[in-house]
């Protein structure tokens, strides 16, 4: 199987790279390197192209050549999912799954530049679809939780969309794109199945970063010393989803026999945990000052997800829980 990653460079998406690398998968990766590093990926083998430009004649290159791609070696494009180059790449039918990982997820960032985070990530990701229409078996794309704007009803099935309005611009781009998936189905015949992220952290995730969770940069605090913010009074819940769950449930989708036509499923575990909660972990266990600061514009309190769609339609299951997952990140910030 033929995968290309927008966002390979980002938390998410190196590490479903590297799953379908050791699963023996031909992978490239793009990324503008906005928001993810090439040390993400350092550790495997990757071989760089100059830019997007340069991805067709690769390809060319190497059929007139009559050579195969080495399954062990990614191949890093430094370039925007939306170059020319790399939409040319899938119109070529390089790919058979487009795993579209690639956002600016910042929620406050959207608030601030509404019409720049909705040209990076509604109309690049337009012009994305348009390109794997009639080239690509299918396209996993990374939605987010967001799209239910602080749903009444938890544990939160995907049907409870819609019911409340995204509360950020940042979740009315992923709501928007959910609407224009099944509108492929329809109008393009091309399969597209939308994944909706709760909130993902584990080993791997920077915590300096705007992108980062609350774990994350709490670990960063504790590592490097400085204050650890609390926004709001902390008795806002999320349901935590370890990496290794998101990525699993990103190549579940993509063996799939199913015609999905748009069709949504949240990924999360079901549970949810308070911001206190944790930070009374770094309070007990480690010498943390606290900064107390207001709730941030566009979050919603509380989230948790009702898996059951996935669960039975896919075969996902959530073996990595909160308080163990939380261990394996304390151990890669060296805190254990």
């Amino acid at each position: 199987m033929r995968a290309l990653v927008t966002g390979g460079c980002g938390f998410i998406g190196s590490n479903l790279a590297r799953q379908l690398v050791k699963d023996g998968w031909i992978v490239d990766v793009v990324d503008n390197l906005s928001g993810g590093t090439l040390d993400s990926i350092s550790d495997l083998n990757v071989r760089h192209l100059p830019g997007g430009s340069f991805l067709p004649q690769f390809y060319v290159s190497l059929s007139e050549m009559g050579q195969k791609r080495d399954a062990e070696e990614i191949l890093f494009i430094p370039s925007d999912l939306s170059d020319t180059g790399v939409l040319s790449s899938i119109k070529n039918k390089n790919y058979d799954i487009v795993f579209h990982q690639a956002a600016v997820p910042r929620v406050s960032f959207s608030v601030e530049n509404p019409s720049e985070t909705t040209f990076e990530n509604i109309t690049k990701t337009v012009a994305l679809l348009e390109a794997c229409t009639g080239n690509v078996k299918r396209v996993v794309w990374a939605s987010s939780s967001s799209v239910y704007g602080g749903a009444n009803v938890l544990p939160t099935h995907e049907a409870e969309r819609g019911k409340n309005l995204p509360k950020s611009p940042y979740a009315w781009q992923k709501f928007a794109i959910e609407d224009y998936a099944k509108l492929c189905a329809d109008l393009y015949d091309l399969d597209i199945v939308c994944l909706r992220y709760f909130n993902v952290f584990g080993p791997g995730q920077l915590g300096e970063s705007p992108y980062s969770t609350a774990v994350s940069a709490w670990c960063h605090g504790t590592k490097n010393g400085t204050k650890l913010r609390s926004d709001g009074d902390g008795e806002q819940t999320r349901d935590l989803c370890y990496v290794d769950n998101v990525v699993q449930a990103n190549i579940l989708a993509a063996h799939s026999d199913m015609k999905f036509g748009g069709r949504c499923y949240n990924v999360a575990c079901g549970d949810r945990i308070s911001n206190n909660e944790i930070l009374d972990y770094f309070i007990k266990n480690y010498d943390v000052d606290i900064k107390h600061a207001p709730e941030r514009p566009g979050d919603v309190k509380h989230t948790q997800a009702d898996i059951s769609r996935i669960v039975k339609e896919l075969g996902y299951s959530p073996d990595i829980r909160f308080w163990e997952g939380f261990g394996k990140t304390l151990e890669w910030w060296g805190l254990r």
